[in-house]
């Protein structure tokens, strides 16, 4: 059966890239546009992995990931960080969050740079998911 993968990205062009992508590699692509459409859905619909923009509207993908994360429901649940955003900027901005909040958040599964490379962006799927 084809794993459930939820893409939530506020750009419809990059929704539209990459659950194309994902339902051409056998995966059953479901998408949301901000945080809380996919916080709202990770809850509803259990995907197996979650691609997650970092800058979104609404809800950030920062807020959204922080949120799963500290949910023992779905802590356990891969991400995959894809963002315009450096990964050295990302992961200093967590870090100055863990403090900020007293706590340490796992880092995610994956951290691509947009705009991914859809070989790349496969290779790290089928690494989480086998």
């Amino acid at each position: 059966m084809a794993k459930r993968v939820l893409v939530v990205d506020d750009e419809q062009d990059m929704r539209v890239f990459m659950t194309t992508l994902l339902e051409t590699s056998g995966y059953k692509p479901i998408a949301a546009e901000d945080g809380k459409q996919g916080l709202e859905m990770v809850r509803s619909k259990k995907p197996a992995l979650i691609i997650l923009d970092v800058m979104m509207p609404k809800e950030s993908g920062i807020f959204m990931y922080r949120e799963l994360k500290k949910d023992p429901e779905l802590k356990d649940i891969p991400i995959i960080m894809v963002s315009a955003l450096s990964k050295k900027t990302f992961f200093h901005s967590q870090k100055v969050l863990d403090e900020y909040e007293g706590g340490q958040i796992e880092e995610p599964a994956a951290y691509i740079e947009k705009p991914p490379e859809p070989e790349e962006l496969l290779q790290v799927i089928k690494r989480i998911l086998p």
